[in-house]
């Protein structure tokens, strides 16, 4: 067994020609360049029971020989377990699983159901490199994914750490990134090959486990964490380009967890480029915010209410004007995951992560944090930043529009951090489950009142066009008011009622 210490660049055919023109890398690779034609056949069984357990199993071929690979899928975009062995066919020998972490899987009956699902075929080109203090491997690959009914191009650069500093493998990438056009590729040949296979190459991406060791430290734990967090943000970027507005949520949803990441790791972010990481993130942000506030004002207030009365013709009118904004949103959504900048956004946070200034900070104090187990951070981090939000809660009456609007943020980053650390966690099944949703049912209410809020000012920036409009929001104000109090008028009227029954 291995552990795979690998990154991916996505590119274009051209870049890929750019890259390997390059004159600084012609001189490091010196004559010991290599081509191979790869063919690799990915196998499952019935239902993709392999894949719903985060096991790939593949057979490829390069000339006459046939190598067999096993791997353990993960969100943590840079190291993966796998286990290979040189086989004599074209099927899995499954001799060959034992002790890796397909072997618990091979029931008989799954064993008889292996099949080949889809396949790889690749035209490599690999350079070894000795760059910086470590061995390298840098590998170009052109060709697709196929099924038996549907092809996915493919255009991507890998670097593989043979030996060394996994640092090593960042510098190569910030490299290759000032010189040729290329973004973090977050999903790995058998992740599109299953996604191809099920027509969701497009899908939203969501929040997944964040898996670490229980001896992580801070430094580890946060590394872990960003990537994870960069992997739902990238992911979601063919579901926003499709006007998903699921798709933009999760992509909103990922830059909130990195956001709160950056907050609860602050102890070791002492670095010249994280103002700058989160001014870019912020900008991303904004980019999808009126896409997603207008999609939730019409589907989810709008909607719902002109269903009740079908008959107000100025609702509809309403929600038409207000579909055309929201369009406009999406269209500013996906032109900001289209641009150059949110291709160096994604790629700058990934290297940064991996070979950030954070890293080398010499502080004393800022080492120790770094070099602290991460449960032990969690747990003190955490039940810090919960006080301050039980003692703010007991004011929550007194608390205007804005101080709710920071209480939710923070219960917020709470929440997110107890999903980072789940796997480290200490508490109780049952303390924990009710912390949490106590922490769902005050951030619920909060989310409730903040999205009254932005709907407030959403539906008065919407009738700033002239005296007119002016007019009719105020108006629409008033009555909206008085039919909020209608029902509470209702039972008042019912009760009098009563009262009046019982005194004849």
């Amino acid at each position: 067994m291995g552990s795979e210490i690998e990154l991916k660049l996505a590119t274009s055919k051209r870049g890929l020609q750019q890259a390997m023109a390059l004159p600084w890398l012609k001189k490091l690779a010196s004559d010991r360049t290599r081509k191979e034609d790869l063919t690799s056949v990915y196998f499952d069984a019935d239902g993709f029971a392999l894949r719903e357990h985060g096991v790939s199993l593949r057979v490829r071929q390069a000339g006459e020989h046939r190598l067999q690979t096993i791997k353990a899928t993960s969100t943590a975009l840079i190291a993966r377990e796998e286990w290979e062995a040189e086989i004599d066919g074209d099927q899995p020998q499954l001799e060959f699983a034992r002790g890796t972490a397909l072997a618990p899987l091979l029931t008989a009956k799954i064993t008889e159901q292996l099949r080949p699902v889809f396949e790889t075929r690749v035209e490599r080109v690999v350079i070894p490199l000795h760059f910086g203090g470590s061995d390298l491997e840098l590998a170009f690959d052109q060709g697709c994914v196929a099924t038996a009914d549907a092809r996915l191009d493919l255009a991507e650069i890998e670097i593989e750490l043979k030996h060394g500093d996994r640092s090593d493998v960042a510098r190569l990438a910030r490299k290759l990134a000032r010189s040729v056009p290329v973004t973090l590729s977050v999903r790995a040949k058998a992740e599109r090959g299953y996604a191809l296979l099920d027509g969701a190459l497009d899908a939203p991406v969501f929040a997944e486990p964040v898996v670490m060791a229980r001896q992580a430290t801070v430094a580890e734990a946060f590394v872990a964490v960003g990537l994870a967090c960069l992997r739902q943000i990238a992911g979601n970027d063919g579901a926003v380009h499709q006007g998903d507005p699921e798709g933009i949520h999760q992509m909103r949803v990922g830059l909130r967890r990195l956001r709160a990441a950056l907050s609860l790791f602050k102890e070791i972010l002492h670095d010249g480029e994280v103002k700058g990481l989160k001014r870019e993130l912020k900008w991303l942000t904004e980019q999808l915010g009126p896409a997603r506030d207008y999609d939730v004002f019409v589907s989810r207030t709008l909607a719902p209410y002109r269903a009740r009365h079908a008959d107000r013709r100025e609702l509809e009118i309403l929600q038409h004007d207000l579909e055309k904004t929201r369009d406009a949103g999406f269209a500013t959504a996906r032109a900001a995951v289209e641009s150059e900048r949110f291709r160096r956004v994604i790629v700058d946070c990934a290297l940064w992560l991996l070979d950030g200034g954070w890293r080398e900070n010499a502080d004393a104090l800022t080492r120790a944090v770094r070099e602290r187990r991460a449960h032990a951070f969690a747990q003190d981090e955490l039940a810090r930043r919960i006080r301050k939000i039980t003692k703010r809660a007991r004011k929550l009456e007194r608390l205007g529009s804005r101080g709710r609007h920071k209480l939710r943020i923070a219960v917020k980053k709470v929440r997110y951090g107890r999903e980072f650390f789940a796997t480290l966690r200490t508490d109780g099944r049952k303390a924990g489950r009710k912390l949490d949703r106590a922490l769902k049912g005050l951030q619920s209410g909060l989310g409730d009142l903040n999205d009254m809020r932005v709907h407030l000012e959403l539906a008065r920036n919407f009738a700033q066009a002239g005296t007119a409009a002016q007019k009719a929001f105020a108006i629409g104000c008033l009555a909206g008011r008085e039919e909020a109090t209608a029902s509470d008028m209702l039972a008042d009227a019912l009760a009098a009622g009563k009262r009046l029954r019982k005194a004849a």
